[in-house]
């Protein structure tokens, strides 16, 4: 080793797998904090942690929680970043799987 960390190649399916349960863990979340939202002074899920987990791959669940449950679609973070990360991560998997 030359002291320099390498990076290992996971794989396609990896990556598909690990969107996948982010997605589920991002449908969780959301229907979590839309059952929360209902009720006056529940501690509710940050808006921060959301899009922190929709960044790492969970996009993709979140994005039909929000049209599914109605949640978070006037908040424009949401509103356009979850379909914008959505098409990012498929590309990024294309990407994985053409090469």
């Amino acid at each position: 080793m030359t002291g320099s960390a390498a990076i290992p190649y996971l794989g396609p399916l990896t990556a598909l797998a690990w969107l996948l349960l982010l997605g589920v863990a991002g449908i969780a979340m959301m229907a979590y904090d839309k059952g929360r939202s209902r009720r006056p002074g529940a501690r509710r899920i940050p808006e921060r942690r959301l899009l922190l987990l929709a960044l790492a791959g969970g996009a993709t669940g979140m994005w039909w929680a929000m049209r599914r449950y109605r949640h978070k679609t006037k908040h424009r973070a949401f509103a356009i970043g979850l379909p914008l990360l959505t098409f990012v991560h498929a590309g990024i998997l294309l990407f994985l799987f053409l090469f």
